[in-house]
């Protein structure tokens, strides 16, 4: 199926948003693979969003695609999240790569409706590899590997036997060697498949290395980490808004006032009332500062390599700005639900808690307090977020 025009891009991911609502629970509670709806991603066209139309994409800007992850997350943030990662890994190769790697890729990703999983976690070293004449060797393991499991395609990382230099390739997830196992079983975000990958003596040819211009060789090669932080950003907003409807729903139809509150009616409670409005305030405020760091994302990537490193700092504060403030609000309004939902909407059943668990579970992979430093540094030093392969 070819990617939907922009005209409907919206309607598309809507109708899919209301299916994964659909089985969001029960599939919450199984964990795994969710194969029928990363193939439901497939039919949709949407894999190839982000893909400029020359090569068969959808052509849409990071506020588009960005929009479609919240919108997904309000209906389930695992699903988001390996959506939003694929994106990420069609601009890794874009940022890192030459356009005779890329451009060919684009156009088999957007033909064959491909899904890009993550074996990339700069954080874990585990995986060494060695030159030979022609192509490299890859050997070790990568954990934390969302999407690997159900995909065509993988960003893999390794560090240079010897010097520790980063090798990022981009490579089939069915080559020989690759093993992507089934080991993701945490309390939250169950099913982004975000395990552990084997590479055992892998060959990777040369022309499968990201290596011109490479990661973090130049500004625009930077915005990368910026990309990853901001499809967070948005999958927070999309969990906490879906806290809100269905702490909402529950207020209007299933909840009884408190004793002492002395009013009919739950929603007519002043203090339910008050904390509503709270809840507004924090989800508007998000909502604001989202879209302008997606806003100045998409200003930056017109850029291209005429980017300057203080053009990507702006970028980079605009993008730590909407993240924090999306965890700090996503955790207070996935906690506070149940004060004014009520105790009905405890029942175990709902799983309710699972927005809590998901944006608590993902949110601890990048703590929130190191992005407020760095926004602590730019507010009074001006000092601009110093690129790093993760931030």
């Amino acid at each position: 199926m070819s990617p939907p025009p922009a005209a409907s891009t919206r309607d598309v991911a809507q109708e899919l948003t209301r299916r994964l609502a659909a089985t969001a629970v029960e599939r919450d509670e199984r964990g795994g693979t969710p194969k029928a709806e990363r193939d439901a991603l497939r039919a949709s066209g949407l894999l190839a969003l982000s893909i400029p139309a020359e090569f068969g994409g959808g052509g849409a800007d990071w506020r588009e695609t960005l929009d479609v992850v919240r919108l997904l997350a309000q209906a389930d943030s695992s699903v988001a999240h390996v959506f939003g990662f694929h994106h990420l890994m069609l601009a890794t190769v874009r940022l890192f790569a030459q356009p005779a790697q890329w451009q060919p890729w684009f156009e088999q990703t957007a033909r064959r409706q491909w899904f890009w999983g993550n074996a990339l976690n700069p954080l874990d070293d585990r995986t060494v590899s060695s030159a030979h004449p022609g192509w490299r060797e890859f050997t070790g393991q990568k954990s934390f590997c969302s999407g690997a499991l159900d995909s065509e395609m993988l960003i893999a990382s390794a560090r240079e036997e010897g010097n520790g230099a980063f090798i990022v390739a981009a490579v089939p997830t069915g080559r020989s060697g690759i093993f992507v196992a089934p080991d993701w079983n945490n309390i939250g975000q169950r099913q982004t498949d975000s395990g552990s990958v084997t590479f055992e003596k892998v060959r990777v040819e040369q022309h499968e290395v990201l290596a011109d211009p490479g990661p973090l060789s130049t500004p625009f090669a930077c915005l990368r980490p910026l990309i990853s932080q901001l499809v967070l950003a948005n999958i927070y907003l999309g969990i906490a808004e879906a806290a809100f409807h269905d702490a909402r729903h529950y207020t209007l139809h299933e909840s009884r006032p408190w004793h002492a509150s002395k009013v009919a009616q739950m929603q007519d409670d002043p203090y339910v009332l008050s904390q509503y409005g709270e809840f507004w305030v924090g989800l508007e405020s998000v909502r604001v500062l989202a879209d302008r760091a997606a806003d100045r994302l998409d200003a930056a990537w017109r850029r291209g390599t005429a980017l300057s490193e203080d053009e990507r700092g702006e970028v980079a504060v605009a993008v730590a700005t909407a993240k924090v403030a999306a965890t700090s609000t996503g955790l207070d309004i996935c906690t506070r639900m149940f004060d004014v939902a009520g105790a009905r909407a405890t029942h175990g059943g709902l799983r309710l808690d699972r927005h809590w668990r998901n944006l608590r579970t993902q949110s601890l992979h990048d703590p929130v307090a190191y992005k407020v430093r760095e926004l602590g540094e730019w507010a009074l030093q001006q000092h601009y977020p110093v690129p790093t392969f993760y931030s």
